[in-house]
C-alpha cells in the first residue's frame, strides 16, 4: 500500500513509490481511504499494523544491508518478494536489486550465479525462479525468518 502518510495526518512525502514486481492494483483516492480510516475502528486497526509491519522491515533491511553479506541479503530478498507475491516465480533484474540491497548490479550476478550453481534459484534476464525454498531460507540471514514472523504474528 502506497499513501501511508495520509494515514499519519502527512500529506506528502518526499520518498518515491515504486512497485517492485509486475502485477495488478487497485486506486483509491486518498479522501476516501483517510475518511474509512477516520470512521473504523477496524480499519484502524489493520492499517496500524501495517504501519508497524512498514517500519519493522524497513528498519530490518537497513541494518541487514549494513551488516550481512550479499548471498544472505539476496536470499531474503527473493523469499520476502516471494512471500509478498505468494509465487515461487519472481520479475526482478538484477539492476534492481542492486539497488534494493546496496550493491552493484555485478555483485548481484555473481551471487545469483552462485545460488543458481548450488541449486537454489534459476534465473535469466528479468527473470528468477525459487527452486529450492527450504535451503534458501538457510542461506538467508535471520531477518527473514525474523520479520517473517513479526508478519504472522499480526496478520496470520
Amino acid at each position: 500500500m502506497a499513501g501511508v502518510p495520509i494515514l499519519l495526518d502527512a500529506n506528502t512525502t518526499p520518498m518515491q513509490t515504486l512497485a517492485q514486481i509486475p502485477g495488478q492494483a487497485v486506486r483509491i483516492k486518498a479522501g476516501i481511504i483517510k475518511k474509512a480510516f477516520d470512521r473504523s475502528s477496524a480499519l484502524q486497526k489493520l492499517f496500524h499494523r501495517y504501519i508497524h509491519t512498514l517500519i519493522v522491515v524497513g528498519s530490518q533491511s537497513a541494518a541487514c544491508n549494513r551488516l550481512h553479506q550479499i548471498e544472505a541479503r539476496l536470499s531474503r530478498w527473493l523469499l520476502m518478494s516471494s512471500d509478498g507475491v505468494s509465487s515461487e516465480e519472481l520479475h526482478l533484474t538484477h539492476e534492481f536489486l542492486g539497488t534494493m540491497l546496496g550493491v552493484r548490479r555485478s555483485g548481484v550476478s555473481e551471487t545469483a550465479s552462485k545460488l543458481q550453481g548450488s541449486g537454489l534459484i534459476s534465473y535469466r534476464r528479468g527473470h528468477i525462479q525459487i527452486l529450492d525454498r527450504k535451503n534458501l531460507e538457510t542461506a538467508a540471514c535471520e531477518c527473514y525468518g525474523m520479520v517473517k514472523a513479526e508478519y504472522n504474528r499480526l496478520f496470520g
